[in-house]
């Protein structure tokens, strides 16, 4: 038989094809008359007996390598994903690819659709409906007030929109770090309140004005809004505007309660109150999150953390697998020869397990003798080479991440412009 695939001819026995009689060119034998034939093949030549078929060259010569030898594998030139669908039209079996291929192509197939995925919230986000779909003033007002909220590529009110956004979380983690102070904190603790801390006060109000008034815009012009609300970044909006108005209400209740006559009782509740509000002011620091709308880099954090968690997990397995190792071996080597004041127990031990493996070493626990010394350093230099190990595939696939990502923008930049 005579076989034409993109102008390449093969002269292949017919006894080759009988081997494999699911696929498209077992079929051919099974052909009786032209139509038959033309249901498998692109074209045929009577009275040449060939058949031609439109499609890739390159990907047809592996295949017959296959069959005639038995071996599959990708071509480095090619699309893993095109092979995978000149192997579906030739009708052979990805089981076939040797293990290293199918395991190229199984990642190929997990990025493209991660990027599909990524791809389809861009267009969602960008051609999603508002909440109002008609073409009267006030369902053009939404459309730019999605615009101006949701993609800061859209023009200059979207920039602008985002620049305040960025700059009012920016003030409200420097405000963080300035109520932390030590004079504020002992003004706090007094009850009193310095004109330094009304300031504080006020800046952190205005911030949080700001973002509930653009959770509000968010949440208007969106049609959805369970959807709206079990977004990612949504929630973490909520998490972080909630706390200010819950600790205005602690604070309230409090003070009402503390203007009552009480006794111990009443200490004991401001106590928990005061405990209350500082877990509450503390999550302030969430705001710092909502940079992720407007940060290429923190998108790409996200990406490559739900990209990389089977190296994350074997980073967590390489670790526990050597602190139970190492830390008997220091416990009995400290309890027999060295100081037994701070290697006490084997679970104590895991703590210094863990910070010399990740060659942070505060010191705190210190092995004194000779073999304490010797594990100390096996410890080390193993934590070294085992972080090493899982690290350097999270790094490829966060370069990787923050390419495919920046291609993404850029083109939904570009249909944005057309």
């Amino acid at each position: 038989v005579i076989i034409n695939v993109g102008g390449i001819k093969y002269k292949v026995p017919w006894t080759t094809l009988e081997n494999c009689p699911l696929t498209r060119l077992g079929k051919l034998k099974s052909c009786n008359n032209y139509d038959e034939i033309m249901n498998v093949c692109d074209d045929y030549d009577v009275s040449c007996n060939e058949f031609f078929f439109d499609r890739n060259p390159s990907a047809f010569r592996t295949i017959m390598t296959f069959l005639t030898a038995g071996k599959l594998r990708l071509l480095r030139e090619m699309c893993a994903l095109s092979f995978q669908e000149e192997l579906v039209y030739w009708g052979i079996e990805e089981d076939h690819l040797e293990w290293c291929c199918k395991k190229r192509l199984r990642q190929k197939e997990e990025e493209a659709a991660e990027a599909r995925l990524y791809e389809g919230e861009m267009v969602f986000s960008e051609t999603t409906p508002c909440a109002f779909q008609d073409n009267s003033r006030l369902s053009l007002c939404m459309r730019k007030l999605r615009d101006m909220v949701e993609n800061p590529h859209s023009g200059i009110p979207g920039k602008i929109f985002a620049c305040i956004s960025v700059s009012f979380v920016a003030i409200t983690a420097v405000s963080l770090c300035v109520s932390t102070m030590p004079d504020v904190r002992e003004e706090e603790d007094r009850g009193e309140c310095s004109r330094k801390c009304y300031d504080i006060f006020v800046l952190e109000t205005v911030c949080v004005a700001w973002f509930s008034f653009e959770f509000l815009l968010r949440s208007i012009q969106a049609e959805n809004k369970c959807a709206f609300l079990k977004t990612p970044l949504n929630i973490i909006d909520i998490l972080a505007i909630l706390p200010f108005y819950i600790s205005l209400i602690v604070d309230v209740v409090s003070t009402k309660n503390s203007s009552k006559p009480g006794g111990g009782a009443g200490n004991k509740y401001l106590e928990r109150v005061g405990l209350v509000l500082r877990f509450l002011r503390a999550l302030r620091i969430l705001y710092v999150m909502r940079l992720a709308r407007h940060s290429l880099g923190l998108q790409t954090l996200g990406l490559t953390v739900r990209r990389c968690t089977r190296e994350f997990g074997l980073l967590l397995l390489f670790l526990c697998v050597a602190m139970a190792l190492f830390s008997p071996l220091v416990y009995l080597a400290e309890s027999e020869l060295g100081a037994k004041q701070e290697f006490t127990s084997v679970p104590t031990s895991y703590w210094w397990a863990v910070i010399s493996m990740t060659t942070v070493g505060y010191g705190d626990m210190v092995p004194r003798s000779i073999p304490g010394q010797v594990v100390a350093l096996s410890s080390i230099l193993s934590g070294i080479l085992l972080m090493a190990f899982p690290v350097t595939s999270i790094f490829h696939t966060f370069s990787r991440s923050y390419s495919e990502l920046k291609e993404q923008q850029q083109r939904a930049a570009s249909r944005q412009m057309r």
